[in-house]
């Protein structure tokens, strides 16, 4: 108990005369003798106490004041109060202002002994608890703080690769658009085509109170839908006669193609799906998977009427001579459930003037 210390404040110079001796003698501690409350005050201020006896007198407010004054400096610190004598509603009074305990005259030694033990196990507890909790706060603060510059890089981070993410995706985007429009101009006859297709799609599928996503992925699968020809060879697709069964079987293929092409640009999964479809016949009698009805995406279906419409509209390599407008209706109205969407049909003759 070397280290123990103790503030003993009290005027009664011969109760201080008594205790001295038990208590640093006896109790082994480090006992600070002063008389009034402002001494007592200053020497708390200037060490460190792990309790504090005060004799206080009841009707100073000055001497009762002191404790919260104490609170103020250490609210941990261990009061005890020395009484003359044992009254409930002064007892109770100072457990209100915030001292540990009490010890009345005569000076009980064992007691007091083990109040001032008590005491001092008390404010060691104390002291370590807050020294604890203050350690938890300034981790937490540091913590908090790392996770703001961590959160912060990962924002950054994040922005870094949307912005990477987009240019690569831009990037793909063109090259495979140049691409396409470099297979339409393989051929004089089809330059523009997929752009042409595009429009009319376009018209179709805002008529039908489609989304402006799902409008701009029938768009986009437009301008991608021939891009499987880059598998077929110039002798078929240019033929000024009719195609053999061995060539048409590999005109066939070029939806299945297109899609393969696409497939590694997994944000091109819906636009995929379309270009892979878009040769599929209501009936079932279109290609590569022979789909039927509404198990052909609706996209799909409306690619398949805008490119049959705008193919029937523009001279071929087979067909110098287009059809005319009325005559590519016609034929439209033909193949309404056959090779086209009924309901994709009656919109398309709804926009006729747009197109």
């Amino acid at each position: 108990m070397k280290n123990n210390r103790i503030l003993f404040i009290c005027d009664d110079n011969e109760i201080s005369r008594q205790l001295r001796e038990p208590l640093m003698i006896e109790g082994g501690y480090f006992v600070t003798f002063e008389e009034s409350p402002k001494g007592g005050l200053a020497a708390f201020r200037q060490n460190v106490f792990d309790v504090v006896i005060f004799k206080p007198h009841i009707l100073d407010l000055g001497s009762l004041g002191l404790i919260k004054e104490l609170k103020g400096i250490d609210q941990d610190c261990v009061i005890i109060a020395f009484l003359d004598e044992d009254r409930l509603e002064i007892i109770e009074h100072l457990f209100n202002l915030g001292i540990y305990d009490f010890i009345i005259k005569p000076v009980n030694l064992e007691k007091l002994f083990f109040l001032i033990k008590k005491g001092i196990d008390l404010h060691n507890l104390l002291l370590t608890n807050r020294r604890f909790t203050q350690g938890l706060k300034e981790g937490n603060i540091a913590l908090e703080k790392q996770n703001v510059m961590l959160a912060r890089r990962i924002e950054d981070s994040t922005r870094n690769l949307t912005r990477l993410y987009e240019d690569l995706r831009s990037t793909y985007m063109r090259t495979i658009k140049v691409l396409a429009q470099a297979i339409d101009a393989r051929d004089h006859y089809t330059h523009s085509h997929s752009e042409n297709v595009a429009k009319y799609a376009t018209i179709i599928a805002l008529e039908m109170g489609l989304s402006a996503k799902e409008v701009e992925v029938i768009r986009q699968a437009c301008e991608l839908h021939d891009l499987g020809k880059i598998g077929v060879e110039d002798s078929i697709l240019m033929k000024p006669g009719a195609l053999t069964d061995e060539e048409w079987l590999q005109i066939r293929k070029h939806p299945t193609i297109g899609a393969q092409i696409l497939e590694p640009l997994t944000f091109l999964n819906d636009v995929i799906d379309l270009v892979r479809q878009h040769h599929e016949h209501y009936d079932g009698g279109g290609y590569p998977e022979g789909r039927k009805g509404e198990d052909i995406l609706l996209g799909a279906r409306i690619i398949n009427l805008a490119d049959a419409y705008e193919a029937m509209c523009s001279p071929r390599s087979y067909r110098k001579i287009p059809f005319t407008k009325e005559a590519a209706v016609d034929e439209i109205k033909k193949n309404s459930g056959t090779q086209f969407d009924p309901k994709v049909v009656e919109v398309f003759l709804g926009v006729l003037d747009k197109i």
